[in-house]
């Protein structure tokens, strides 16, 4: 009996060919795998102005002749893929993607499958507005290749630049500083504190028998744990640039110490996590605040209540704005690393006792401009000044000194832009709604 090819080998040969010439055409490198392959069909590579990167995409391709997909009309259609096939790249160290080609309209349609724990489902849902594998999808094609672990790794997209903003602020300090002998040491010295008052101030440090501050502790109550015939004022940079690295870090640790202090009216800190968040005014009560962004003023809920959405009465958990500081030490100048993030509570007051999940999907949110905003908005909040408010139980809460402030973040021009896709975990379209009253401004936030 004669050999003959099957139409389906014959349109599986016409789509790999037909793949591999889109591929090209869009600027990215194709390689087809050998007969032997088992469910990915060819590796393409990111390009950038004609030059390899090493960057690799794992490309599985899936062709017909004329057929229509699952469900498909004018906007979408589904996709059920084979569990054999998940099973086969759960393991893969490349990003893969599934690209459709259909030979009666010469359409291209691509998705990534998504093979991270928990995430791998095998009905996929296409959009075709924005699933075309056609130029418009190149950058979005060079995130996958973004490592999923560490900090500031991004794939150069392939147009023009953009002005990125740098989480960190620029550190004013006073002039002069106090060095003073004190008896005790750290631990030692907080008990006495506690003995003259219920609110002890803690923007000071003790190291080998000196207390350093900038304020004067022999007009505060810090002149019970000083020997007051013992205060000296200095020069800050005597101490703030000095090379001993100890020094460096115990200069920090005071930096830290002044900005809780100084904060302290609406910031509380989470030893656990090491941050500070915006407090809440009331239980379950969300709290706004104000300043201006660009040429306009802005608010956003740093306090943001969210109630069930069957009943609006019934609290299911409180987030609050937050922010890890860290104060680095570069050439002559310190800087305060503003890392945004958020803290979750029950009621406003009591501590979450689950909020990674909460953290995660928030963060799923949270795009460039999303995360510009914060940065800003911090800084308007670190720089503003701060008022006299009162406590729960109306006593007063003295203004705090304000001794540190606070330049705006340095831009940088970028030669390329970072696509937007590559900040963030893409979301799962359970994700796909925000709460309105907790999103920053969207415009180009221009500081002026």
């Amino acid at each position: 009996m004669a050999k003959t090819i099957t139409d389906n080998q014959l349109i599986g040969e016409i789509g790999e060919a037909a793949v591999r010439t889109r591929f090209l055409s869009i600027g990215f490198q194709f390689d087809q795998r050998s007969r032997l392959e088992t469910g990915i069909d060819g590796i393409a590579e990111v390009m950038h102005e004609g030059e390899p990167t090493a960057r690799m995409i794992a490309v599985q391709i899936k062709s017909t002749r004329g057929q229509k997909y699952t469900s498909e009309n004018d906007s979408g259609f589904t996709y059920l893929v084979r569990s054999a096939d998940i099973d086969y790249w759960r393991p893969s160290n490349l990003p893969v993607i599934l690209v459709l080609y259909r030979d009666d309209d010469q359409s291209f349609f691509w998705k990534e499958i998504k093979l991270g724990a928990g995430e791998a489902s095998r009905k996929l849902h296409f959009k075709k507005s924005e699933d075309r594998l056609d130029k418009d999808a190149v950058d979005r094609l060079a995130q996958l290749t973004v490592p999923k672990q560490g900090l500031g790794y991004y794939v150069p997209p392939l147009r023009g630049g953009e002005k990125a903003l740098v989480n960190m602020l620029p550190v004013g300090l006073p002039q002069e500083m106090y060095v003073a002998s004190t008896p005790y040491g750290q631990r030692r010295a907080v008990a006495e504190l506690y003995k003259e008052t219920d609110y002890p101030r803690f923007d000071w440090v003790i190291k080998d028998g000196t207390l350093w501050s900038f304020h004067d502790p022999r007009n505060e109550m810090t002149a019970a744990i000083v020997d007051e015939d013992q205060v000296d004022a200095i020069d800050t940079r005597q101490l703030a640039f000095h090379d001993d690295l100890d020094e460096q870090n115990n200069f920090a640790f005071l930096l830290k110490s002044v900005l809780r202090h100084q904060t302290a009216t609406d910031l509380a800190w989470d030893k656990e996590r090491r941050l500070l968040y915006f407090q809440a005014i009331e239980e379950g009560a969300s709290r706004p605040f104000a300043y201006f962004a660009t040429h306009k003023n802005a608010e956003t809920m740093v306090v943001n209540a969210i109630r069930q959405k069957k009943d609006p009465h019934d609290l299911s958990y409180v987030r609050h704005h937050a922010f890890i500081p860290r104060f680095e030490r570069m050439m002559d100048e310190w800087f305060l690393m503003v890392s945004p993030t958020y803290h979750f509570t029950t009621n406003g007051f009591q501590r979450h006792s689950y909020p990674h999940a909460l953290l995660s999907g928030k963060k799923r949110l949270d795009n460039n401009a999303s995360l510009r905003g914060q940065v800003i908005m911090w800084h308007r909040y670190l720089s503003d000044g701060f008022k006299v408010e009162t406590d729960l139980f109306n006593d007063a809460v003295a203004t705090a000194d304000k001794y540190l402030q606070f330049a705006p973040p340095p831009e940088i021009e970028l030669p390329t832009t970072v696509p937007e896709d590559a900040w963030v975990k893409p979301k799962a379209p359970q994700d796909a709604e925000t709460d309105e009253e907790d999103a920053f401004p969207q415009p180009a936030f221009e500081l002026q």
